[in-house]
Formats: structure tokens, sequence, C-alpha cells
């Protein structure tokens, strides 16, 4: 595409009192105006045949490899003109969804590097970053004209949560040597494990005593044991409708995930294994669970794909996958909300055969909006509808997590803003516990 620059265009214009202030002195010279055109024209031709083609043009497009909401972050766009032609004040346009919060749709020019342009972004929304289109134009050597390309990107990048914010997290709330340094450490005396024999003293449990041991070295020897290792911790994630709904500011969904990632993160540093599993009204992720913090990266750019859903949450088949696809003894961490009894009961129904054989634990965030409408004095009878609507929903989740904790469920009710600290809290409990 060519099309004037704006010099052209004033100097056109300016052409038209030349040509009027000709005529006036002399009638025969109004032919200076169109003569005027005719060489601005001829101009405009040569400074378009010695610009630099579109075809000869190559982008370069660098993103992010990750993103994170409301973090802010940088994507270079290289032009490549090497190939013939001049150019000058090249500017480049970048196309995008609206989730990557595009400071400006024109980039700002690389002080660095000839023909590179930055983006600044800070996504709003966790989810896929799709970058559809470049535009880019530049001028002719003289400045006359402007010559226009479109290329088609198709870079999609994860958007989700915070990975430095997740980790300082998790490690204040699990890590004993968070202020001296990480190192790797045994927890010896606390869980079912056996880890070494020792001399029995005065004050031990005498249950530790390994008779048979002992007759053979003939003293008395007692058993050392120390905190499992390699459970398998599967957070499921209901990511339909009601969880799509915001608490506390920001989607449930959303306060799910930093929850989920931030035990995840505290599993694998104990040596746990972890993975999610996210499922509406069919499943839509499963990672299986991995080993190491050397993985949590992978966790964390498959939850950012998943996205915020609009339809009704399928209990029964999301949790029957999950559950076929467990081959060993797993804790099982549901985060979910309930938005009647009917898909309640079909969720209780289909947990109950989970727990047979699993450890469940149930996250479900405290919906401050119906507390407030319920404790706050009622001024109008529309106050008091709202209020006895609102004790009617509480009254009913309150019957759903009580029929869950006679099945054997472990329940965890926070707040929005403490759904992360109250999950590890319970997770290192059950640890302790020898539960796992």
């Amino acid at each position: 595409m060519i099309y004037p620059t704006r010099l052209s265009i004033l100097a056109a214009l300016a052409g038209a009192p030349i040509a009027l202030l000709l005529g006036l002195v002399q009638p025969g010279l109004w032919l200076a105006a169109p003569a005027w055109l005719m060489g601005l024209g001829v101009l405009m031709l040569i400074d378009a045949l010695f610009a630099a083609a579109p075809r000869s043009v190559g982008i370069t497009f660098e993103p992010p490899g990750y993103l994170a909401v409301a973090a802010p972050a940088t994507a270079l766009l290289q032009a490549d003109f090497s190939r013939g032609g001049t150019r000058r004040n090249l500017e480049i346009a970048l196309d995008a969804e609206a989730r990557t919060g595009l400071d400006s749709a024109i980039g700002r020019t690389d002080p660095a590097r000839r023909d590179a342009v930055l983006f600044d972004m800070t996504p709003v929304r966790r989810g896929l970053a799709v970058f559809t289109q470049a535009t880019l134009r530049w001028q002719g050597p003289l400045g006359l004209i402007w010559r226009q390309t479109r290329r088609p990107l198709t870079e999609a990048i994860p958007i989700g949560a915070d990975v430095r914010r997740i980790e300082d997290e998790a490690v204040r709330f699990v890590s004993r040597d968070a202020l001296h340094g990480a190192k790797a450490q045994i927890d010896i005396g606390e869980g079912a494990e056996f880890h070494a024999l020792r001399d029995f003293h005065s004050g031990m449990d005498r249950r530790t005593i390994d008779w048979k041991q002992s007759a053979r070295h003939h003293h008395l020897l007692a058993k050392e044991f120390r905190v499992e290792r390699n459970h398998q911790i599967i957070m499921a994630l209901d990511c339909g409708r009601v969880m799509s709904e915001p608490v506390g500011g920001a989607p449930r969904i959303d306060r799910a995930i930093h929850g989920a990632l931030i035990l995840a993160y505290a599993c694998l540093r104990e040596g746990d294994r972890a993975g999610l599993f996210a499922f509406a009204e069919r499943p839509k992720l499963t990672t299986g669970a991995v080993a190491s913090v050397a993985s949590f990266p992978l966790l964390v750019r498959q939850a950012a794909t998943i996205d915020y859903g609009t339809t009704e949450t399928n209990y029964a088949l999301g949790l029957t996958t999950l559950s076929a696809s467990l081959k060993r003894r797993s804790m099982v961490v549901v985060f979910t909300e309930f938005a009647d009894i009917t898909a309640a009961e079909l969720m209780i129904e289909t947990v109950s055969r989970l727990i047979k054989r699993h450890l469940v634990l149930f996250v479900v965030m405290r919906d401050e909006e119906l507390e407030t409408l319920v404790s706050t004095v009622p001024e109008t009878p529309e106050d008091v509808s709202r209020a006895v609507v609102a004790a009617s929903l509480l009254r009913e989740r309150d019957l759903v997590l009580a029929r869950l904790r006679r099945l054997g469920a472990h329940i965890v009710e926070a707040e929005a803003q403490h759904v992360g600290p109250a999950i590890l809290n319970a997770y290192l409990d059950l640890k302790r516990r020898d539960l796992l």
C-alpha cells in the first residue's frame, strides 16, 4: 500500500495560493497549478520507486516467553531492510487481544537496535495472549510517501500467575530455613518412614525399640523415622461458570489457581509429586504428577491455559475421569463452589466413590457478600428479602460441607485472599498426621 505523507499533502495545498497569486498577476500563468501538482506527483513516484518494497522487508517478533498478570513486560519486533531499498521514519503497530494490556498499539523505538520497536504491556487477565498482526509503514528517501505492509503473527503466549510471588509465599510458609537460605533437609523424628537405628535412651518412646536388632547387638536399639516423600498431590480445579464469578475483587478461578500453584510449589519442595487437573462440562487439562522443583514452570504454563468457563460443571464426568487416571493413592485437592443443592448432590455421589481410595481435600472460599447481607441490619423490605435468600444459600452450603465431612473429606474454608496459606497449613497438618 502506498499513500501520501503529511509533507506531500501540505506541499500540494501550498501550490494553490501560489497559482492563484500568479493568475492574478498574469492570467496565462494559471497553468502553474497543474504543473505544480504534476511535478509533486513525479517526485512522489520517484520516492516510491526508491523506497524499500514490502516484499523485501522481513520481520522478527520476540515476545516474552511467559506473561504474569499485573506484571510489566516488553515485546520486541525487528524489521529487516537489508534486501534493498531505502527507508526513513519506520513505524510499527501491533494487533493483540485486550487481555495483553498493551500500553500503546504503536511501539517505541529501541535505542539499542536499528529498525527495532518495543511494545510495553501489562497483562490484565489470565489466559493466552494472542498476537494476530503487525503493521509496518515507512517513508521513502524524500519523505513524500508511506509504504505499508501487514504481516500475520501466530504467537500465543500464556498469561498466568506471578511466579516470583507464588514461590516467595510458599517458601515463607514451608521452609524452616527461609531466613538463612534454603537447603536440603530431612525431617528426622516425624512421619512413619524408617530412617535408621540409634541407641535407645531414657525418655524415648518404647514402641520404637527394635527387639530383634537389640538382641543381635546385645543393647537396646530404637528405630528412627522421617517424613515420607514422593506422595502424589493432584489439584482438581473446577473452571465452570460459578468459579468464573468474582469474589474479593477477582474471579474465583484466579484465586484457586494461585492457591493451587502455591501448594504445588510447596509439595515439590517437600519431595512430593504434584499435578493439575481442570474440568468444567468436560475435562479441560491434565498434567499428570511431576516431581522436583524444576518441573514447577511446566505447571505454571499449563495453569495459564485454563480459561474462564461459561457452562455448568459436570462433577460426575470430571471427577470420574480423574479417578480413572490415578494409578496410586493420592491426595486430591478439589477447588470448587456450589451453586445449588442439585449440583452438590451429584458432586457428593461422585466424591463418595473417590474417597474410598484417595484422600480428598475440598477448598471453598467464603462468600463475603452473602455474609454481609445476612449480618447487616435490614432497613427496607428489599433488604429483608436479600437477607433471607442469602441466609438460605449459606445454610445449604453448610449442609453440603457437613455431608462431605461425614463422608471423610477434609474441608478448607477460607477468605479468598487467604486461600494459599490455608491450603498450605492443611497440607502440612495432614502430612504431619501421616494421612497422605
